[in-house]
């Protein structure tokens, strides 16, 4: 089934300049990027993005770490792209993500965040975990203007 989904390259990912590195792994699946911009997040809308965590303990941290720089948003289109991207991206925790995962092959470098001294180990991507949440953040990060319908030479053996 041809769904889309939310993928967001992190900040230490666009500081780091693997954005390229990211999105061709994404393409060479066969997976179509229907939309992107980069935009640098402000505390309000990791709030309005996370919400499901604002009362969990991690939620400041992953606040400052969302909010440190830019982030690469996408929404990606294929057959079955949410577990898909997921598979792809690998565990949430960096250093169980296999090998040949995005998160496994580039998520395992802890990092510093810009304004504090203390070191944290920062996962790098996010991707929609199902069919609800992807709708709830294309629709947060993205107006329906922004996205791009288009066929690609190979498309009919996608469908």
């Amino acid at each position: 089934m041809i769904e889309q989904t939310l993928v967001l390259i992190k900040p230490d990912g666009v500081l780091r300049g693997i954005i390229g590195n990211i999105i061709t792994r994404f393409e060479n699946a066969g997976l179509k990027i229907v939309a992107s911009k980069m935009q640098w997040i402000d505390k309000d809308f990791s709030k309005k993005h996370y919400s499901e965590h604002l009362e969990k303990a991690f939620y400041s941290g992953l606040e400052t770490y969302i909010t440190a720089g830019p982030v690469m948003a996408m929404v990606l289109e294929g057959n079955d792209v949410i577990e898909v991207v997921r598979k792809m991206v690998g565990s949430t925790e960096p250093k169980t993500a296999l090998p040949g995962t995005i998160r496994g092959d580039y998520a395992h470098i802890s990092t510093k965040h810009a304004n504090e001294n203390k070191k944290s180990v920062c996962n790098l991507i996010h991707a929609s975990s199902n069919i609800q949440d992807a709708s709830r953040e294309i629709m947060l990060w993205f107006d329906p203007r922004d996205m791009y319908t288009y066929k690609r030479s190979g498309d009919e053996w996608m469908e």
